[in-house]
């Protein structure tokens, strides 16, 4: 397989031109309420991107925290990883849940190595290629990859089963899902690169949401960037193409803290919560939001309480 190459990340990106995706209307989500930005704080400031499964994801890291004695902010849905990369490391945000495949593809001087690919090899190949000043704690083994999910009709009609069979027909398909995939290496560049596939159109929807769900299942887009965990794959029958060159990497879901505020507590707790997180539980839970439209603050008690860390951890 060719080399992956670094696109464009935060670390290069400049902090003026950039307008943060907000929770609401107008907001920016890393802005200080004027209330309070003159009250000193020690509380650890949790952030997340702007898609429910990572809004689940920190609020189970908020909730365990707290019940271990941490004081935690939250500050959801702030944005791509461009965003909120540069938001941990200007102290905007202290800890984000993560993706080691596409962090390190985000932060790899010279692209990733053909030879990384397993959650072993992405971890270990992650942990050397971070920025001073970030840290990972341990993965769990829960994993969230980005895939090419198309309807049983049109994996039927094309006879599609892996992203190479696109190659040849992908001129006819249009494709959607995150406006950023549009750019990334772990998006259309590296689909023309490492399978040669160049779709007719891309449509820039949601972040494997429902806006992207309903195009596909429209008909307006025929490829669609969905996560391998979302419960609209098995509800609507929906194809996930197989990977074979492994263009998408191994993504364990990993806590991705600034080093100067991590301490042997939190470490601990969030350790202890990973070792219980599996791709199973994770799909399982997620569609409780998705599907049952239970909010992210019952979904995250309701696993805690079925998945509880050891004491030791906790205190």
């Amino acid at each position: 397989m060719k080399r992956r190459t670094l696109l464009t990340t935060a670390l290069a990106a400049s902090g003026a031109g950039l307008t943060l995706a907000a929770c609401g209307a107008g907001e920016d989500p890393l802005a200080a309420d004027p209330s309070t930005e003159d009250a000193a704080t020690d509380a650890l400031v949790i952030g997340s991107a702007n898609f429910p499964e990572n809004e689940l994801l920190a609020e189970m890291y908020a909730q365990v925290l707290e019940a271990s004695g941490v004081e935690v902010e939250r500050n959801f849905g702030i944005g791509s990883r461009e965003i909120y990369l540069r938001a941990l490391q200007d102290g905007s945000i202290d800890l984000i849940p993560e993706y080691s495949g596409a962090l390190l593809a985000a932060v790899s001087e010279g692209g990733v190595p053909e030879d990384v690919s397993t959650p072993e090899e992405v971890y270990e190949a992650l942990e050397d290629a971070l920025p001073d000043g970030l840290t990972v704690l341990e993965q769990a083994e829960a994993q969230n990859k980005d895939s090419l999910t198309v309807t049983r009709a049109t994996a039927e009609q094309y006879g599609l089963t892996s992203i190479a069979d696109l190659a040849p027909v992908a001129g006819q398909l249009t494709a959607g899902g995150a406006p950023e995939f549009a750019e990334r290496y772990q998006g259309l560049v590296g689909l023309k690169e490492v399978y040669g596939v160049e779709f007719a159109g891309y449509r820039p929807l949601d972040v494997g949401g429902p806006l992207t769900v309903q195009a596909l299942l429209d008909g307006d887009v025929q490829v669609a960037n969905l996560f391998t965990t979302d419960s609209s794959i098995e509800t609507n029958d929906l194809v996930v193409l197989e990977d074979p060159e492994d263009l998408f990497l191994a993504e364990n879901v990993v806590p991705l803290i600034s080093a100067a505020r991590g301490n042997a507590q939190i470490a601990a707790v969030l350790n202890a919560f990973s070792e219980t997180l599996t791709t199973e539980k994770l799909t399982e839970y997620l569609a409780r939001v998705q599907v049952d439209k239970e909010s992210v603050a019952e979904v995250a008690s309701a696993y805690l309480e079925a998945n509880p860390i050891e004491p030791a951890a906790a205190g």
